[in-house]
């Protein structure tokens, strides 16, 4: 244990000693600041002993003699053998008259929050205080106001020390308190001024802002009262602006008559402003570096979640319980803005800490088509994810479970998630069989099983927003193993009672998986007040008219006050004051006006008002979805249209709209700023917009597109589709896109979106389209009988197949349809039907079946042909030759043949 030594320091020679410190550390901003940290810690010191003054009013001691600097000493310690900061030398105070002292504590549990490079790199203390002798119980409670006017006189006279401490100098008496009682003491607080009186209406308010006008020089009819001016000729001794407001308002409440809006009412309100300059010195106590005629920005906190206490501590709860090796389930529903995704990444940090994966996806009215796609995207996102964060040993073991989990199947999840190549460079996947057909159910499972093997109580995933609720259903719902936290988020003023979310719940509900819903509601007063304090680095108490009024705007919808209250800036209400060094607001005009109460008017206001070419690349984006790839806008870049594209992102992230996904790619800031981009399309213009820009791009990048992007132009196209009714060229084109497209989606195992741009293929052929188009249509109607079959919507599949069948022309050009025909009709429970097809073809290939056969003669052949297989030798099977497509034909259908006759002739084998 480190022996510790404390001094006890007279106030007055303790204030000499920091003056010294702070004319020999002028051109040394830091140790400036930590001689004011340490001042700010003996005010917050003396503030707090000044219970026990509080707590004895009728003491023998007058006012004035307590509260002067004579009255107290400081406790200076020092640690041996260990480092500590020089701000944190202050240990407590002592009042002389009353023989009180006060101990200022830093709880140990703080130490371990920081570590000690983040300890360097910020002040901020948060202190708790012992005092001896303790407060005795029944007093005069925290924060009463005496009817004798002593709080008043005790904040009067403590902006008397708190003068002294900062400035080093005897309090002015005979400027100040002398004045006390005149007519120009009473005024309001400077953000409540009306900016400019003489002034006739807003719009010369606004010009005057225009004009650079931000600090009040046009200003000749207002007279700063007594104590602005005492504050003014604060700052120009070098003391913060906090502290020169503190002094004021501290002065304002000792007015005899009306008090001024911002006066403290109590030395409790002051405690707390004190307390929060200490526990955020770089945004509350010092003061803020901003050039002369440059803007301010509002400094939120963005990685606070403010008033979302409870709700964050549910979705950390239920992941510890999946830490444990459950899989469990949250819903979180509200309006657009509530801040949903904010409170579910705030999960991010945790899920990293016990070694877990966090995959999202997110969807919007541009991409609703691909559900499954976003599933897929994202447990292929995971490959990549466990590749960078596993040693060679770790991927190692991996590539072995998943080799003892899938086997020969393997090929199907590497089919599913071609990342998992990156697993293992030696890992070597089957082709996939001929005779294999994946369906939605296939899907399923294989994705179930994946997560199986790489989800435990160790690794537990998380999946953010929303997704295909049927595969997530199958993931949370198996009791073999998996291991995941599902977090969705959805509108719940946009989603009806018939919903698919609420039969995903119940669902879940069923299959006993834990599940929780709860909805996201705007924040209240007092924790909006909390985020516009933080964002304006001022008092709360002095924020508190302004968020009054932001809150009867705007409901307390997070993203909703961002917005607004970044359009008062715009528009002159709010603005930093650079003689002030602070904001300051009108709060009169901010009040009388009508502001819209939506955020939707608001940003096409701030949208309607950017310069045309962000605006042009903000509609671009828009089109796309809430992202946009790196390789789509690579592309556009190499157009005429587009060549400046990169650098009108730039301008667009510069300016809020859009920020880097962390994958490469660009995103809008919320989905509400993309759907006011998406608006400044007229109505009117929207799908040929779309149809531009999807037919640019397929230009530029033919035949060197991937699958993402092939999805993309052919999503834009279909979006014009109206504008070529008349055009059967341009039509049989953008058929033959639709089909390539969907063909991607299959090879995906993405049936729906597979399905949706078969569908639209279809819809562009003409009348005589078997005649004109047959070799395009028998491969477009196969791959739609493919895609129908694998989402199990057999009776379209059974159609598109005999579609084919009728319109070939020979037996080759039937096989393939008549091979999962055969497939379909089994699932469809048709086995005669199966049987009889199966049988009509093998005639057709030459084969000769008989209607029935002795078991004798059967267990002969099987032991044969057992004998002939068990004398082939490897090396003999290598040399073998590949079977030509007749016979493999011919062997598919003696497999379909022998599956059904049993329940279709078992009459066979009598």
């Amino acid at each position: 244990m480190a022996e510790s030594t404390d001094s006890l320091v007279p106030l007055r020679s303790w204030i000499k000693d920091e003056a010294k410190k702070l004319n020999n550390c002028q051109n040394d901003r830091r140790k400036k600041k930590e001689v004011i940290v340490r001042l700010t810690t003996v005010a917050y010191g003396i503030a707090e002993i000044l219970k026990l003054v509080n707590s004895r009013p009728n003491g023998k001691h007058p006012l004035e003699e307590e509260l002067q600097i004579d009255n107290f000493c400081v406790h200076v310690g020092k640690e041996a053998n260990s480092f500590q900061h020089p701000w944190d030398d202050i240990n407590g105070i002592r009042m002389i008259s009353t023989a009180s002292s006060l101990t200022m504590l830093e709880p140990s549990y703080l130490s371990c929050l920081l570590s000690e490079e983040e300890k360097d790199g910020q002040m901020g203390r948060y202190l708790e205080v012992e005092l001896e002798p303790s407060i005795v119980e029944g007093s005069p409670s925290e924060g009463t106001v005496s009817t004798d006017g002593n709080d008043n006189r005790r904040c009067q006279l403590f902006a008397r020390l708190l003068y002294e401490l900062f400035s080093h100098q005897p309090f002015p008496d005979e400027d100040v308190c002398t004045r006390m009682n005149g007519d120009n003491c009473s005024r309001e607080p400077a953000h409540k001024k009306t900016k400019v009186d003489h002034l006739s209406s807003r719009k010369e308010l606004m010009l005057s802002r225009a004009r650079g006008d931000f600090d009040n020089k046009a200003d000749s009819t207002q007279t700063d009262s007594t104590f602005q001016v005492f504050a003014r000729k604060m700052q120009e001794l070098g003391i913060p602006v906090s502290i020169c407001l503190m002094t004021q308002n501290l002065l304002e409440s000792g007015l005899n008559g009306d008090k001024a809006g911002d006066a403290y009412n109590s030395l409790r309100v002051l405690r707390e402003d004190l307390h929060l300059l200490l526990l955020d010195p770089e945004r509350f106590l010092f003061d803020k570096e901003v050039g002369e005629h440059a803007n301010a920005d509002l400094l939120y906190r963005k990685e606070k979640l403010y008033g979302r206490d409870r709700e964050e501590s549910l979705i950390t709860d239920a992941f510890c319980r999946v830490s444990r090796g459950k899989s469990e389930a949250i819903l979180i529903g509200g309006f657009s803005g509530s801040g949903k995704s904010k409170l579910v990444n705030s999960l991010r940090d945790r899920v990293d800490a016990v070694g877990g994966y966090v995959l999202t996806y997110k969807y919007d009215d541009i991409s609703k088509e691909e559900p499954l796609f976003g599933v897929v995207s994202a447990l292929n996102q995971l490959c990549a994810i466990i590749k960078e964060r596993n040693t060679s040993e770790g991927l190692l073991a991996i590539t072995n479970k998943l080799k003892n989990a899938f086997g020969d199947d393997y090929w199907l999840l590497a089919s599913l998630l071609p990342n998992i190549s990156l697993l293992s460079y030696d890992f070597i996947v089957n082709e996939k069989p001929a005779s294999e057909t994946i369906n939605l159910r296939s899907v399923c499972f294989t994705l179930v099983r994946f997560v199986r093997v790489l989800s435990s109580p160790v690794h537990p995933i998380m999946w953010a927003d929303d997704t295909a609720l049927d595969v997530i259903h199958s993931i949370l719902s198996d009791t073999r193993g998996s291991c995941m936290f599902f977090v969705g988020t959805y509108r719940d003023n946009e989603v009806l009672s018939n919903h698919a979310i609420y039969n995903f719940v119940e669902k879940l509900e069923a299959s006993n998986v834990p599940t929780k819903k709860f909805s996201l509601t705007g924040l209240n007063q007092e924790d909006l007040n909390t985020m516009i304090s933080d964002a304006l680095c001022l008092y709360p108490r002095i924020c508190k008219p302004l968020s009054d009024i932001v809150f009867q705007k705007t409901k307390g919808n997070p993203f909703f006050v961002l917005e607004f209250m970044q359009s008062l800036c715009t528009r002159g209400l709010l603005w930093y004051n650079h003689q002030q060094k602070r904001w300051v607001w009108n709060e009169s005009i901010i009040r009388s006006e009508e502001i819209t109460d939506n955020v939707k008017y608001l940003l096409a206001s701030k949208l309607n008002g950017l310069p045309g070419n962000i605006q042009g690349v903000l509609k671009v984006l828009a089109c796309f979805g809430t992202s946009t790839s790196e390789q789509l806008i690579g592309y556009l870049s190499e157009t005429i249209e587009y060549s400046d594209i990169t650098d009108q992102l730039d301008d667009a992230i510069s300016g809020g709209f859009v920020e880097k996904n962390g994958q490469g790619g660009f995103k809008f800031v919320h989905d509400k700023v993309r759907e006011a981009a998406y608006n400044l399309i007229p109505a009117s213009d929207k799908n040929q917009f779309h149809y531009d820009l999807g037919k640019l791009l397929h230009a530029t990048c033919k035949g060197k597109e991937d699958g993402d992007v092939q999805f993309v132009i052919v999503s834009q196209i279909n979006r014009g589709l109206q504008l070529i009714e008349s055009h059967p060229s341009l039509r049989m084109e953008i058929a033959e896109l639709n089909m390539k497209a969907g063909n991607v989606g299959l090879d995906r195992s993405d049936f729906v979106t597979a399905n949706s741009y078969f569908s639209v293929s279809l819809s562009l052929l003409p009348e005589d389209h078997w005649n004109s188009m047959y070799t395009f249509c028998r491969s477009l109607y196969f791959s739609v009988a493919k895609a129908a079959y694998s989402s199990a919507n057999l009776e379209k599949a059974q159609k598109a197949l005999q579609k084919i069948i009728d319109e070939s022309k020979c037996l080759n050009e039937k096989l393939d349809a008549l091979h999962l025909l055969v497939t379909v009709l089994v699932e469809r429970d048709a086995q005669e039907q199966a049987f009889t097809t199966s049988f009509e073809v093998l005639l057709q290939l030459g084969e000769s079946i008989p209607d029935s056969f002795d078991k004798r003669d059967a267990r002969a052949m099987v032991k044969k042909t057992s004998k002939i297989l068990g004398d082939i030798s490897e090396e003999s099977m290598s040399k073998m030759k590949e079977v030509d497509k007749k016979t493999e034909y011919i062997l598919m259908f003696y497999n379909h043949i022998a599956g059904v006759a049993f329940f279709a002739k078992p009459a066979m084998g009598e």
